[in-house]
């Protein structure tokens, strides 16, 4: 049995981004999972931030999604639950030729796997191999995680997500919308695939996070009664809306692991870590890992071996902050607009306007979000 420099276990987008971006260092690297078509169609879609982005062109995949498989998003709205309460921010204010790219997962994942397939230094495995390094990225239930007696204590929201595409008689213009609210958060993010009636600008993508009976409620609708109730919770602020294909529902959660390294071992992504999608940082942060990772292998000295836990534990500990800072705000935020108490009420919308107010602080906040 050959001997490899790095083991990738899970080929999700992560894994698939760390398997390329390893590679590339000329290390040899085995890819164990499968590289095939899934059976199911896949409703879901990513919003990618600066270095995600960067990360995927330096992997030659970005170019590799087709033009409607993704799409920029030049302004964001934020509403709260009381008349007026409102946060907007735009590119231009930034001095930004976009705020985030909204990306269709299955041709993300379908990039990356044909790059995978042509990459000299990857080599598609069925089974275990030994490795000097091994990668999890096998997502939030990884079995190799608990093999290595890692825990990952899990808190769940009580909350599922909602996932679709969606239609429009209106252009997106690149506008991005988000109603946070009690007790549910909803997003219809701007998306050209698939086009309306054949005409580019008019797609979206839905997420919509809510308490689990009331998400297990909605997926049980058909088709038109789905609509209406988003028709309504949309308050038709985004056009006449229509379903352009199954729904797809998720339990959300937050999670992190105790340990991200250890001896010839690191753990990536949602191995690592979960957050809520209302900031839609999941994958950003999966792909940050991925991008410091390779950045202190290739950093390392010569006589230090790959899977040294000195090695490691500077890419624990380099990505620590960013992860607990992220998976900390979106908490936060899911508690204050959760919270169905009179007073928070008053107290959050009163916020977002007064941020709205402060364009200093909203740059700030834009920043982290976008990873700049």
């Amino acid at each position: 049995m050959s001997h490899h420099d790095i083991l990738v276990r899970g080929a999700g987008a992560v894994g698939l981004a760390a398997a390329l971006s390893l590679s590339r260092q000329g290390l040899d690297v085995a890819l164990l999972g499968s590289l095939a078509e899934p059976d199911t169609p896949d409703v879901r879609a990513y919003a990618l931030n600066a270095g995600a982005v960067a990360l995927l062109r330096q992997l030659r995949v970005w170019d590799a999604i087709p033009a409607d498989a993704r799409t920029a998003v030049r302004e964001m709205h934020v509403e709260g639950d009381a008349p007026g309460a409102a946060l907007d921010f735009s590119a231009w204010s930034q001095s930004l030729a976009e705020l985030a790219w909204i990306v269709d997962a299955a041709e993300l994942e379908r990039a990356l796997r044909a790059a995978v397939r042509f990459a000299p230094h990857v080599t598609p495995v069925t089974a275990e191999v030994p490795a000097a390094l091994q990668v999890l990225a096998e997502g939030k239930d990884s079995a190799t995680r608990e093999r290595f007696g890692v825990r990952m204590p899990r808190h769940g929201y009580g909350q599922r997500a909602i996932a679709g595409r969606l239609t429009s008689d209106q252009r997106h213009e690149g506008l991005a919308r988000q109603w946070f609210r009690s007790p549910d958060i909803l997003a219809l993010l701007p998306l050209d695939r698939p086009a309306f009636d054949g005409r580019a600008g008019h797609g979206l993508a839905l997420v919509w996070s809510l308490p689990a009976a009331r998400a297990d409620e909605l997926m049980a609708l058909s088709d038109a009664d789905f609509t209406i109730a988003l028709m309504d919770a949309s308050a038709g602020a985004a056009g006449a809306l229509t379903l352009a294909g199954p729904r797809a529902a998720w339990p959300l959660a937050l999670a992190q692991a105790e340990a991200m390294a250890g001896p010839g071992w690191v753990l990536v992504g949602d191995a690592a870590h979960v957050v809520h999608p209302l900031a839609g940082q999941g994958l950003n942060l999966g792909f940050g890992d991925v991008a410091e990772l390779a950045s202190v292998l290739a950093a390392r000295e010569p006589w230090r071996a790959l899977g040294d836990p000195r090695l490691l534990a500077r890419y624990a500990r380099n990505r620590r902050l960013p992860v607990l800072a992220m998976a900390g705000m979106t908490d936060a935020l899911l508690q204050l607009f959760a919270s169905p108490q009179p007073l928070v009420r008053e107290l959050r919308n009163r916020g977002l306007t007064l941020v709205n107010h402060l364009p200093p602080l909203k740059r700030l906040l834009a920043a982290n979000a976008l990873g700049r």
